[in-house]
């Protein structure tokens, strides 16, 4: 019996990491290991989730499922690394995004954390994203697309608004030269 892909929320705590993942159509993972990461497979579904801090107005932001996609590659180490934000990733796989809700929309993590079994029996639900990816039970997954299909739509229509929003952070004490 062959098993299907596996659902994982795709948890996104950086703006610019946001921007890259969009722009680049992959998802960077950092040297730290992680069994979620090593067992990503092709064909797994991820649910891009962006946390209050994510766009660095937590008052105002909620935590949300923002986009659906699926992995293309496996995760595979990089030749050199790369810095996103100030962090430096070591390892990375290809994604496609099917589905992408308008800038600042998505569906609230919030007010579903009792329903979701990824949450069950946490009352500290949001320490729970505190690692790239977090694997979701099939009911989780159902539920959670159907929230999002009913707000998000082609990719190509909400991209260019994130990626116009979305600035680099400003480095202090650095020169071009």
């Amino acid at each position: 019996m062959t098993e299907g892909p596996i659902h994982y929320l795709l948890v996104i705590g950086e703006r610019e990491g946001l921007a890259w993942i969009l722009r680049e159509r992959r998802m960077a993972f950092p040297s730290t290991s992680r069994r979620e990461v090593t067992q990503l497979k092709v064909g797994d579904r991820l649910l891009l989730t962006t946390t209050r801090g994510c766009f660095h107005n937590p008052t105002r932001d909620a935590t949300r499922v923002i986009a659906l996609g699926h992995v293309l590659s496996e995760v595979a180490e990089l030749e050199v690394p790369i810095a996103i934000a100030g962090r430096e990733f070591t390892r990375d796989c290809s994604i496609a995004i099917d589905l992408l809700a308008p800038y600042l929309d998505g569906v609230e993590l919030a007010p579903l954390a009792e329903r979701l079994d990824a949450f069950a029996g946490s009352t500290a639900w949001g320490m729970r994203l505190r690692r790239p990816l977090l694997a979701l039970s099939a009911r989780d997954a159902k539920l959670l697309c159907r929230r999002l299909d009913g707000v998000a739509a082609d990719p190509a229509e909400a991209q260019p608004t994130y990626l116009a929003r979305i600035r680099p952070i400003a480095t202090l004490g650095r020169q071009r030269g």
